[in-house]
């Protein structure tokens, strides 16, 4: 164990994840789901599950954690139990960022002050967002070390998004990209990369200056792909399609809090990750969006293009002493099954090339791919 003296972060973490409900016998999204399975929801998971933006979605969360697999086991159950309420209303939740057939036209926002202020201020931008993520909280309680371990860890953003996506398909077509909840999700203003800040002091005073206007109510408003929590003393990363695989989530989750760790690790021993431009960062998340992991993203210290594999072993490599204090190498090492088998989104893409290439029209092909995430969803 490090020596107290350092003030080594909690690490606490925890884990958010949104589904979209579906009719199981026809693989539609249902719009206006009936307000008994969300109280029944309500009733069984005891304050881990909320509604979100649009009817047709709801949000679980996991407690806080000390143990990775604890969590991991948790969000396991918490699916499970959406599952079970939701079978008994003849429904079940998919575990994906984007329905493959729905018209985002025919889906209805959840009648809440937070959600009709949002729809107000951004229209039909907000009306598309027929999109789910996975959220992951690691407590830092320091906030000068926060937001130095915030400013460090945007370069590795773009490689968790790429082993999450899972919204190939949008509106009833192949959209060409694997990640396309971020092309919708980043037509909403303060999206994207977040800032770099000199001080947690800063930070306060450029967000101050948006609430102080009336811009935003508050910090909840900033949507970046990671932030400060405006409610914990965490980081909150964001940037995540939410992954079929409920062991795909908990992998990334692990490397993400390994990541925190590790720079705080390097700081702790007076150094720091390289720092890159934005502009730059902002190629590899394209990169990550458009092709997942089967493409690679750019090694700007080698200036070229990298196998993801290689990145994914370099990326191990650096965390392993984080991974060894956490105790959950065997979850670091998870990630690399997601490569063996393909995200979410190759898994997607697979079930619907095979339906087309047996003689099924592009419909029945996307149904078939939602009847794939019913099972993958809650298949532990």
């Amino acid at each position: 164990m490090p020596d107290m003296a350092v003030n080594e972060p909690s690490f606490t973490i925890g884990i958010e994840e949104e589904y979209l409900i579906v009719d199981p016998s026809t693989g539609e999204l249902v719009a206006s789901p009936p307000q008994a399975f969300f109280d029944d929801c309500a009733a069984c998971l005891e304050g881990h599950v909320t509604n979100e933006f649009l009817q047709s979605q709801i949000e679980v969360g996991t407690g806080v954690h000390d143990d990775l697999d604890a969590a991991g086991e948790e969000l396991a159950s918490l699916r499970r139990s959406v599952a079970d309420v939701a079978g008994s209303h003849g429904l079940a939740p998919i575990a994906a960022s984007t329905h493959p057939l729905a018209d985002w036209s025919a889906q209805h926002h959840t009648p809440m002050e937070r959600y009709d202020a949002i729809l107000r201020e951004h229209r039909s931008v907000a009306q598309r967002l027929v999109i789910c993520g996975m959220h992951v909280h690691v407590g830092i309680e320091d906030v000068e070390l926060r937001i130095d371990i915030f400013n460090q860890l945007t370069y590795f953003l773009p490689h968790l998004l790429a082993l999450s996506t899972s919204s190939p398909f949008w509106q009833g077509r192949d959209s060409g990209l694997k990640s396309y909840r971020l092309s919708v999700f980043d037509s909403l203003p303060r999206t994207g990369l977040p800032e770099s800040f000199a001080s947690f002091g800063e930070y306060e005073r450029t967000v101050g200056t948006l609430v102080s206007t009336g811009i935003i109510e508050d910090a909840s408003r900033l949507w970046w792909d990671l932030r400060p929590s405006m409610r914990y003393p965490t980081l909150e990363m964001r940037i995540t399609d939410i992954c079929t695989r409920v062991g795909d989530a908990v992998a990334i989750a692990a490397l993400f809090r390994c990541l925190a760790r590790m720079m705080y690790r390097l700081r702790r021993d007076n150094m720091r990750w390289r720092s890159y431009s934005h502009f730059l960062i902002n190629e590899n998340r394209w990169r990550a969006q458009r092709y997942g992991i089967s493409e690679g993203l750019i090694d700007f210290g080698q200036q070229q293009v990298v196998p993801f594999c290689d990145l994914l072993d370099e990326l191990i490599e650096l965390i392993t002493p984080d991974a060894t204090y956490f105790g959950c190498q065997h979850l670091v090492e998870d990630a690399r099954s997601i490569l063996q088998r393909g995200t979410s989104a190759d898994r997607q893409i697979a079930v619907y090339n095979a339906e087309i290439a047996g003689g099924a029209d592009n419909n029945s092909a996307l149904a078939a791919v939602v009847s794939h995430l019913i099972s993958e969803s809650v298949d532990f």
